[in-house]
């Protein structure tokens, strides 16, 4: 949560905060996410998929284990989806030979 609130505050002064009936979101180009991720958390993109709906979701790890997982729409805005910390990459052969 604490992660949250300053992803949130570290983009004030440039964030478009959309409000859902559910929760706020963070969003703005995705261009401004990337960048700061990479400076404050040394964060960067190890991973893409694209959304039945046309938006791609997106997943920037740091070495230190922090994430985060972007939405970007068609448009190029992007939105935060989750942060959080202890990522762990799962060894190939997990993924090649999951077991039964």
């Amino acid at each position: 949560m604490l992660r949250i609130l300053t992803t949130i505050l570290a983009f004030s002064s440039i964030v478009l905060v959309g409000f859902t009936a559910q929760a706020q979101s963070v969003c703005t180009e995705r261009a401004k996410f990337v960048d700061q991720l990479a400076v404050n958390y040394a964060e960067n993109t190890v991973g893409l998929g694209l959304v039945n709906n046309g938006n791609v979701l997106e997943i920037l790890v740091s070495k230190n284990g922090t994430w985060t997982i972007l939405i970007t729409k068609p448009t190029g805005i992007s939105c935060v989806v989750a942060t959080g910390e202890a990522w762990e990459r799962v060894p190939k052969s997990l993924v090649s030979d999951p077991a039964a």
